[in-house]
């Protein structure tokens, strides 16, 4: 495999995994599976990441009656994301100004759009929650539909547990489809599998 595909890989990883928690150190609104994966964190002993890769495997378990299989970006994705969300919890702090709270929540969304357009790029296969989405369209549900339906729940159940719903969780469901668009394109290697959408996919 290519060194350049791995090194892309991991890259974009970590970018958006520093993406979202920026945007998790905003307190002001998480993208909706970090809105879950927040709420999970705060109703059990498990720090936010880890509560990301607990969710994440837990999904792709849902793969196997879609019959869909992962690739190596799949399970990269499945673990660094969550490993880099807590890197940035761990050293960020939540600004005392709301200036600089929307600054930081900015930036996040932004990365996250640059980390999916690098991990998609690589063609290593989805991440479990878009291959959950893609393996429900394949059955006959709109893509568009499995995609607002499950992350509407996990937003809602995040939401109960505490998680944080506000005005950076809409910044990210209008802006992240653009963002993807315009960044997908300059970090697409091609070869390994069809390109998917960008307004259907943040690579995760």
């Amino acid at each position: 495999m290519h060194s350049r595909r791995l090194v892309q890989l991991v890259v974009g990883l970590a970018v958006f995994g520093f993406g979202s928690g920026l945007m998790v150190q905003s307190d002001l609104g998480n993208p909706p599976w970090d809105v879950f994966h927040e709420g999970f964190s705060l109703a059990s002993p498990f720090s936010i990441g880890v509560a990301a890769i607990i969710t994440s495997f837990v999904v792709l378990l849902l793969w196997i009656p879609l019959r869909e299989r992962p690739g190596l970006g799949t399970l990269a994705n499945a673990v660094l994301i969550g490993v880099f969300i807590d890197l940035t919890v761990l050293t960020v702090d939540t600004p005392s100004r709301l200036l600089s709270q929307i600054a930081l929540m900015i930036v996040g969304v932004v990365l996250v759009g640059i980390g999916s357009g690098l991990y998609i790029g690589v063609r290593l296969g989805p991440g479990p929650r878009d291959g959950l989405m893609t393996g429900l369209a394949k059955r006959g549900f709109s893509l568009r539909l499995a995609r607002t339906g499950v992350e509407a729940v996990a937003m809602l159940v995040g939401w109960m547990l505490g998680g944080t719903v506000g005005v950076g969780t809409l910044v990210f469901a209008l802006g992240i489809g653009p963002l993807v668009q315009v960044f997908l394109p300059r970090f697409d290697l091609g070869g390994a599998s069809p390109q998917p959408n960008p307004s259907s996919t943040i690579g995760r």
